[in-house]
């Protein structure tokens, strides 16, 4: 089978380029919106790509009805009938399939497509369905694979495990990832409630403390719930190291000034319904302009994704560097890191998986996040 991919700017015109190199008997295997041109990403162009596809036995046969149909008239009548009641059969057999596949499509969409893809393509992107990755992603994915399926002499189930991390990869490519870098004196975690903050706040202070040898300090504007700060309190006097509660902004600059000498100081804002608009302008006054502050999103795995989108779209009106996931190790699926990762372009900068400090944090990276995708973990 022969496959290409066509853009142009409407459907009319693909099909027009389609016939002129496949022929009539192409078959279109996926559509998708692309943009191009454009300078510096502005005024750029919506087109149509096309992946279509031709087989050349196909394409030959109906080379020889077409001859056969311009014999002279002293041709075999009856065998021109039978050719033409076996070519009327063959039709009503696709239109059935036809018929099928749409009303297979009704009930499950995804399963009717990936069943009719190669068996060890089918098996890669059934792998990202049940970790809920995005079906726009998979889509691109899947169009990617048909092509080097199609290219490459040796489609093995490894290779193809293969392109499928390749185009991760690439689709990963231009996005930070990474825990704190100490090129910044602020690290400030925000997030909605019960996700883990102060747990991992502290997971990150003693690693900075143990691993890299830094004098740290703790800031907590979490006025709102005793039991934070005396956790914090707890895990400020384990690691030698000051903490600062802080009931308004100006007790957060006299902190900030205080501990100005610190190698890192670590932030503890509140948590609290995030569907609240003013509780996500008062962490915008809090972080301000300050380029001296790494601000760090976190949400928790068990979260329902719909729910992690609308956090995400609330707090990303605020300077949010990367993303912190917890509780990783509570749940089956971890597809949402991925979409949230693509759809945001945010790196991830940890992971948690258990509640041990200084344990149970893993710094995010591209190939963490693929393998946890790709391997369910």
């Amino acid at each position: 089978m022969k496959a290409k991919k066509f853009i142009a700017a409407t459907m009319s015109e693909v099909m027009k380029k389609i016939r002129a190199e496949l022929g009539q008997d192409a078959v279109i295997l996926h559509t998708r919106k692309v943009k191009s041109g454009g300078f510096l990403g502005l005024f750029q162009k919506q087109n149509l790509e096309v992946l279509a596809a031709v087989d050349p036995a196909i394409a030959s046969e109906r080379k020889a009805n077409q001859k056969d149909s311009q014999r002279p008239a002293y041709y075999d009548e009856g065998q021109q009938q039978k050719r033409i009641q076996d070519n009327t059969n063959v039709l009503l057999a696709e239109i059935s399939d036809l018929r099928k596949l749409i009303n297979e499509t009704k009930y499950n969409k995804e399963d009717a497509v990936l069943s009719r893809l190669p068996e060890p393509i089918s098996q890669e992107l059934n792998k990202l369905k049940k970790q809920r990755v995005d079906e726009e992603i998979i889509d691109e994915i899947s169009a990617s694979l048909m092509e080097s399926w199609y290219k490459n002499d040796d489609s093995s189930a490894e290779n193809v495990r293969l392109w499928t991390e390749q185009l991760l990869t690439q689709k990963l490519k231009d996005i930070s990832f990474g825990g704190i870098s100490f090129a910044k004196k602020y690290i400030n975690v925000v997030g909605p409630t019960g996700v883990g903050k102060t747990t991992t706040l502290a997971k990150i202070a003693a690693e900075s403390v143990i691993k890299y040898n830094k004098r740290i300090a703790f800031i907590t504007t979490d006025t709102y719930r005793i039991a934070a700060i005396e956790q914090l309190r707890t895990y400020s006097k384990i690691l030698d190291a000051p903490l600062e509660v802080c009931y308004n902004l100006e007790d957060f600059a006299k902190a900030m000034q205080q501990f100005s000498d610190y190698d890192v100081v670590l932030i503890d804002t509140a948590g609290r319904n995030y569907r609240n608009a003013e509780y996500v302008s008062e962490i915008n006054k809090l972080i301000g302009s300050n380029k001296d502050i790494e601000t760090f999103l976190v949400l928790s795995l068990t979260s329902k994704y719909e729910d992690m989108q609308e956090i995400c779209e609330q707090f990303l009106k605020t300077p949010i560097d990367r993303f912190i996931f917890t509780k990783a190790d509570e749940t089956a699926t971890v597809g949402s890191m991925l979409n949230l990762v693509i759809n945001y372009q945010r790196g991830i900068g940890y992971i948690t998986d258990g509640q041990d400090v200084p344990d149970d944090l893993l710094t995010g990276s591209p190939q963490k996040l693929i393998q946890a995708v790709m391997e369910g973990k």
